[in-house]
């Protein structure tokens, strides 16, 4: 039985339809976000907001992989495209991730105070998860794997965004410039993960409960 049987072809098109926009959203927000902090991790010198300004980029490529797919008059035709796209995204933003950390932790970079980063990650942090719960419940009913892959991409940003908040509220205070670092490495084995399911395509599979505490329900379709 297909998606669209199990779903209903009326709320498939509603569903569909909520996915295009919070992908719109995501695109949206996300061009903003990353200009704000490349602009000011260049000006404070800091590469935990120049890396968090990447990951936007990042999420900014996920977002519109989704969005080609559903798109498309058929979306799943172009699920597993759609799929390695988010993945492949997924493993970059963990590689840059890991050796920035590593080289914040070596001493290599030292970020400065950067009241901007702050605000942005703080802001982050509190939109992020509500559009990845959003994208990823529609995501879910519709037997979407790319938007549930897409959501836990989202829902990685707003923990990246806590780490940066953290990391750079630490250094402002306290002048810790590990901290940060060290949330770092622990994401970038969360995004690994995530890339590896979502490149077998187990995204509606595997539940983010890992991040969020949610637990599943299995439900049999007739």
């Amino acid at each position: 039985m297909s998606a669209i049987e199990q779903v209903g072809e009326a709320r498939t098109h509603v569903l569909r339809r909520r996915i295009r926009f919070v992908v719109a959203f995501t695109i949206s927000y996300n061009v903003i976000e990353a200009i704000i902090a490349l602009a000011a991790g260049s000006v404070a010198s800091s590469a935990a907001l120049v890396g968090f300004g990447l990951d936007s980029i990042v999420e900014v490529l996920s977002a519109a992989a989704v969005a080609w797919q559903f798109a498309a008059r058929d979306p799943e035709t172009r699920e597993k495209t759609a799929l390695r796209i988010i993945a492949i995204s997924f493993f970059g933003l963990a590689a840059y991730v890991s050796v920035d950390a590593v080289l914040s932790l070596a001493g290599v970079r030292e970020p400065e105070p950067s009241p901007v980063g702050i605000a942005l990650a703080a802001v982050s942090l509190v939109v992020m998860p509500i559009v990845s719960w959003i994208e990823r419940r529609a995501g879910r009913e519709l037997g979407s794997a790319s938007a549930v892959s897409d959501s836990k991409q989202t829902l990685l940003c707003a923990y990246l965004s806590g780490a940066l908040l953290v990391g750079l509220l630490l250094n402002s205070l306290l002048g810790w410039a590990w901290a940060d670092s060290i949330a770092a490495l622990f994401i970038a084995g969360f995004a690994v993960r995530e890339g590896i399911e979502a490149w077998r395509g187990d995204a509606c599979a595997v539940p983010v409960a890992a991040l969020t505490g949610e637990r599943e329900v299995e439900h049999d379709h007739h």
